[in-house]
């Protein structure tokens, strides 16, 4: 077989610890919607945090509010990912690529699949807010990004869970701000986005490696043959 095998999007020494904090997050994700099934009132948490209205932020902080929602939304959502793709592409990593669209896709999916289980509303109108879809995609981006960065650059097990984590915090936590300025979520909608995100993305990264791994070694037991 010839030419260098694709660097793996799980990086090894993150495995162990990604995976104990993928269990967490689901069970976090899994409890708060439990707890507020079929609710369509902030919870004693939200009201701590803040129980978003229609003026929660007033401008110039709105702008910035509605401008990172942006990024949430189709439009914005379907942009950040073509350029990720492409800059993994350029990059020459494949199974980056794929990540980021298993990844960011199947945390939207999932969101979008335990909304209606949940059956959280928000403002009384019907619309289902538990877990934040647009928290859950920009989280689960975020990791991607970072999960590559910390293979491409050689970090250790300690550097590189501080660089996932923080990175997915930041993102979450702007997302997050964003989604109860407007109004459009509660503060354990958000922390249920971003818990999604935790479990779904190191979920995949491990099955994108897995499905690599094994193309790579039917192509290396099939060259053989091929050469007689």
């Amino acid at each position: 077989m010839t030419g260098r095998p694709t660097p793996a999007v799980l990086p090894p020494p993150l495995r162990a610890w990604l995976g104990l904090i993928a269990a967490l997050a689901a069970l976090v994700v899994v409890t708060l919607g439990v707890l507020y099934a079929g609710h369509s009132e902030p919870g004693r948490v939200d009201r701590w945090v803040v129980e978003p209205t229609a003026d929660s932020v007033r401008p110039p902080w709105r702008y910035v509010a509605l401008a990172t929602d942006f990024w949430g939304e189709p439009a914005g959502a379907a942009t950040l990912v073509v350029a990720a793709v492409a800059g993994c592409l350029l990059l020459r990593l494949p199974r980056g690529a794929v990540l980021v669209v298993g990844g960011a896709g199947m945390t939207v999916v999932t969101t979008t699949l335990i909304k209606p289980l949940a059956g959280r509303t928000i403002h009384g109108d019907g619309n289902l807010s538990y877990p934040s879809g647009h928290t859950g995609f920009f989280t689960a981006l975020a990791l991607v990004v970072a999960l590559l960065a910390a293979g491409r650059l050689g970090l250790g097990r300690k550097a590189a869970t501080l660089l996932v984590l923080a990175v997915a915090l930041v993102a979450g936590a702007a997302m997050g701000w964003a989604q109860v300025a407007l109004s459009a979520h509660y503060a354990t909608d958000v922390l249920g986005g971003w818990c999604t995100a935790l479990a779904v993305v190191p979920a995949t990264a491990w099955l994108v490696d897995r499905s690599a791994d094994s193309l790579a070694d039917r192509a290396a037991d099939a060259a053989p043959r091929g050469r007689r």
